[in-house]
């Protein structure tokens, strides 16, 4: 049985770090509003510099390193997939297709059928 683990944010310059990320994101949306009167060259310069200033906080947090630890084990899984050639591709692309396509003829048949069933042979509704 595996065991799930909830990992927490340990050390308080960790939390402060996390809590000025979310305070320089949150201050970017805040900027973005209020310098509308500035021009949007100022409105998007405010919010992307104070954007990039919270990933790099949150990069530096404890959090973000193993969010990155797991982004390049990620990538790294990636690379290890075998990817099937085109003609591979296609070829159950199409099986996929005509499965769906044999799938739904039989559903619209067997709807038909049990709709004529009950309501021609048992119920008598329709002439």
């Amino acid at each position: 049985m595996a065991t799930t683990e909830v990992q927490t944010v340990h050390t308080g310059a960790d939390k402060a770090k996390l809590a000025a990320a979310i305070a320089l994101l949150l201050g970017s949306f805040v900027a973005f509003y209020l310098l509308s009167s500035r021009g949007a060259l100022a409105q998007w310069g405010a919010l992307i510099v104070l954007m990039a200033a919270a990933v790099v906080v949150f990069a530096v947090s404890e959090s973000g390193r193993q969010l990155i630890a797991f982004g390049r084990d990620a990538w790294r899984e990636v690379k290890k997939v075998v990817w099937p050639a085109r003609k591979e591709a296609i070829q159950m692309t199409a099986y996929v297709f005509a499965f769906v396509f044999v799938m739904a003829l039989f559903l619209w048949l067997t709807d038909k059928t049990v709709e004529w069933v009950f309501y021609d042979l048992i119920l008598g509704w329709r002439k």
